[in-house]
């Protein structure tokens, strides 16, 4: 079963597209460009988002990625709680408020949330136990996470209809380098921000 077309659709398929682009630009060492690029996708996602069928949080959840990797994560993050309004109902819900909460320094938040994330199964699991390593301040727990997700997508293709599966791993990263929990993946998969 397909999306139903209209302006949610198209604007969704322009910000995977730029998405893209920015993880090209990143793996061909282009940062600037790749930063435009991501605050390209951030915006095309959360204009989708907004034109969306209720419940379509996949978007949310790609808004927040990308505008964590531009270095837009704060922003981002008050509009996704702001949106969720503390619910997290379902795995993909959950994993845009344990982002958000990470990203605004609410650990007991995004732990309760990266729990909810184990119902969507294995992919989502990991990158809960990845996000709840972050809000506990576990590195080994963390590092096994995202040692898990880089493994991964290594046995995959590292496009998943234009998305870079890596950009999970990137994400993660992202919020783990404040923390000082960083791991570096060496995987080329997975481009320095």
């Amino acid at each position: 079963m397909g999306m139903e077309p209209g302006p949610h659709a198209d604007l969704l398929a322009e910000g995977i597209r730029a998405d893209g682009e920015a993880f090209r630009a990143l793996q061909d060492g282009r940062r600037d460009e790749a930063r435009a690029r991501l605050r390209e996708a951030a915006e095309l996602f959360r204009s989708s988002w907004e034109l969306a069928p209720p419940r379509s949080y996949g978007r949310l959840v790609a808004h927040l990625k990308s505008a964590v990797l531009a270095g837009d994560g704060p922003q981002a993050a008050a509009y996704a709680r702001a949106q969720l309004g503390g619910a997290c109902d379902s795995p993909t819900s959950c994993y845009a408020l344990a982002v958000a909460a990470l990203v605004e320094g609410d650990d007991s938040a995004a732990a309760a949330a990266a729990a909810g994330m184990a119902e969507g199964g294995e992919a989502f699991a990991r990158a809960g136990e990845a996000l709840a390593g972050l809000a506990a301040g576990d590195a080994d727990r963390y590092r096994a996470a995202v040692e898990a997700i880089v493994a991964d997508f290594e046995g995959r293709d590292a496009h998943l209809t234009g998305v870079p599966v890596a950009d999970t791993a990137m994400l993660m990263e992202a919020l783990a380098e404040p923390r000082g929990l960083a791991v570096r993946p060496a995987s080329p998969l997975v481009p320095a921000l």
